[in-house]
């Protein structure tokens, strides 16, 4: 099931997996498997594809980290075909990709023995760019009725849906809030009237999916697996540029 009816679909680089992903959940539909249970296992290919990197296995961990991301989108899914919208596994989901993100870009800057601080600002970078991306994406959803699991402002606690516990939501809404929080203030600081716009165009939306999670990981396995691994760090601080392109264009679009 997509996020978005189907005259507003665009091509999205960072959703490769979703073919097999929605294979994945279709199996999993009439079983005990839940969305979580797909997040966990997403996990656990996430870590054996750094364990894998830390050890010089790069292709295996270039191959791990597509399984990541299939499982990544598998988890969602499988929520909407059994039709169990859950902000737990929403918030579950988030939290786990932002701790593997940062585990990432640790064993990256040990194997090319780099410097902590550019580490730190290309992780920084590649956060801010998903969150460009995640926000626009969030802001069309609502724009045309689409998905609204995720709310273009995550200002407070939202009420616990069907299956989920009002205690778990809380606790899991502040580890959210302190962990994604300052992208997201960033990010709304420099676009404040994106929600007042026009929709957006699929054009934009195809190119702003070059900042989708599931691309940004595709492109550190193959950089990694080609042997070009001191040029991940640089890549993504240099791409964070190109936040600024973006919100310029859909601002000229906008005008």
């Amino acid at each position: 099931m997509s996020k978005l009816p189907t005259q507003y679909i665009f091509t999205d680089l960072s959703d490769y997996g979703r073919p097999v992903a929605k294979q994945i959940a279709k199996a999993f539909k009439h079983t005990k498997v839940t969305a979580i249970h797909v997040t966990c296992m997403f996990i656990v290919a996430g870590l054996l594809a750094i364990a894998s990197i830390y050890y010089g296995y790069y292709w295996s961990g270039l191959l791990l980290l597509i399984v990541k991301s299939t499982l990544d989108a598998a988890d969602g899914e499988l929520a909407r075909i059994k039709n169990q919208p859950s902000l737990t596994g929403r918030y579950f989901d988030s939290i786990a990709d932002i701790i593997l993100n940062a585990l990432l870009f640790g064993v990256i800057c040990l194997i090319t023995e780099g410097f902590w601080v550019w580490a730190l600002l290309a992780f920084f970078g590649m956060q801010l760019q998903g969150t460009l991306y995640n926000y626009y994406y969030v802001i069309l959803r609502n724009q045309v009725r689409g998905d609204v699991t995720s709310q273009i402002f995550e200002n407070k606690v939202p009420a616990a849906l069907q299956i989920d516990k009002q205690s778990t939501v809380n606790k899991l809404f502040k580890l959210y809030k302190i962990l994604y929080g300052t992208f997201d203030a960033i990010i709304y600081r420099l676009d404040p009237t994106a929600p007042r716009g026009k929709t957006l165009t699929s054009g934009l939306m195809t190119a702003l999916s070059t900042f989708g999670l599931g691309f940004q990981l595709l492109l550190i396995g193959i950089l990694l697996a080609l042997g070009l691994r001191e040029m991940v760090i640089p890549f993504f601080i240099g791409y964070t540029a190109m936040i600024f392109v973006f919100i310029g264009i859909r601002k000229y679009v906008n005008r």
